[in-house]
């Protein structure tokens, strides 16, 4: 049997960097509103500010009608309790947020009374 010799610095095979580490070093270039790409629910939120319907949503994001409705449930009501509204028009229907659920400005209020 052989006895194992400890390698030689030079002997070892290079290191190569991985890809996370590379980026790491690299330092960010840019301000941070250069660096930050609009994402589909600041279009989303965007088109909610002016007033839009259903299927304006679905041609800027790409997704189908029952996403957008998830979207309206989950994220607009759900996490962001935004207080969204809709009205009956003559091309359909127009959705509209403003501000946060009323009932969440009761709770606020109450609140800052105790």
């Amino acid at each position: 049997m052989t006895a194992k010799t400890p390698a030689v610095a030079s002997e070892r095979p290079e290191r190569r960097e991985s890809a996370k580490t590379k980026s790491s070093r690299k330092k960010a270039t840019g301000t941070p509103d250069a660096r930050h790409k609009e994402t589909k629910q600041d279009r989303v939120l965007t088109l909610l500010k002016h007033g839009t319907t259903i299927t304006a949503i679905m041609q800027a994001t790409g997704w189908q009608q029952h996403s957008v409705r998830g979207f309206f449930a989950g994220v607009v009501r759900k996490k962001l309790r935004l207080n969204l509204t809709s009205k009956k028009h003559e091309t359909g229907r127009i959705y509209r947020i403003g501000g946060e659920k009323p009932s969440e400005r009761r709770k606020a209020a109450s609140r800052k009374a105790r």
